[in-house]
């Protein structure tokens, strides 16, 4: 089944989307969404598309998004680099561990900006960003983003832009610590890979055909995402690049023997 797709505005998107969307708008967009079904609320996909710095921001998990009156909604989030200027950037976590003043601080007085460890980044680069991290995605990135299907969002710094921030709300949450690699992978030159085996979701790499050890994985309902070549969902069903789609499970998806795709599950 094709999920529905709606674009979303931001000051820090692009005038023109690239292949395979190819949209000129009048105003930026930064996002392309699919519309959860109802049988997988728990998941967003979308596509991000930055020709500005995103603001430095945080998310909670769903316990301390509980505790704030907003029920089990935190957000554990995914990125992966689909394009990148040469210079693009990723800010994730801090150069040196922080507590929460000095963060504070920074964030009022501008220098968080130089406290976060900016990662260059290329095609191909996949950072899992648990509940609490602080980030921002730089200028020039073409990002796909999987994460729980949450909007709570705690802006910390906004390069002076005129928008709502969170300071306090973001603090309650903001881990200071340095960003543990260990959640960074590059994607392989062939072959498919497992890059989020995760509490809330799993996500792998599938290079042309899925294995049988893939199906036994995903036999449950999935979101398929091609990113290369085209696949069939049941029904026959055509998806292509810059879609994405609900499967009932991996067993009824045909995949292009010279494909590339993602597919993703909820825990």
């Amino acid at each position: 089944m094709l999920l529905p797709i709606h674009t979303v505005e931001k000051v820090w998107g692009v005038d023109t989307l690239p292949a395979p969307f190819g949209l000129t708008a009048e105003n930026r967009i930064g996002e392309i969404w699919f519309d959860p079904p109802e049988q997988l609320p728990q998941l967003l996909v979308k596509y991000l598309f930055t020709s500005e710095k995103l603001s430095i921001q945080c998310h909670p998990d769903d316990d301390q998004a509980e505790k704030a009156g907003k029920g089990r909604r935190g957000k554990d989030e995914c990125w992966l680099v689909i394009a990148a200027d040469p210079d693009a950037v990723l800010g994730i976590g801090f150069d040196t561990a922080l507590d929460a003043d000095t963060m504070r601080a920074a964030a009022l007085d501008g220098s968080i900006e130089d406290l976060v460890t900016w990662h260059k980044v290329q095609a191909g680069d996949f950072f899992y960003i648990p509940a609490g991290t602080v980030h921002a995605i730089g200028p020039g990135c073409s990002i796909i983003e999987v994460q729980q299907n949450s909007d709570i969002t705690y802006r910390l710094y906004d390069y002076g832009r005129p928008r709502e921030l969170h300071l306090e709300q973001g603090m309650a949450v903001a881990d200071g610590s340095p960003y543990d690699m260990a959640l960074h992978q590059r994607l392989p030159h062939s072959g498919s890979a497992t890059l989020v085996d995760g509490p809330h979701f799993r996500l792998d790499w599938v290079d042309g055909i899925a294995g049988d050890d893939l199906l036994y994985t995903y036999c449950e309902p999935l979101l398929v995402l091609p990113l290369a070549g085209e696949v069939l969902v049941a029904g026959g069903e055509v998806i292509k690049p810059g879609e994405c789609a609900y499967a009932t499970d991996l067993a009824s998806v045909t995949f292009a023997p010279e494909g590339k795709c993602v597919v993703t599950a909820p825990r």
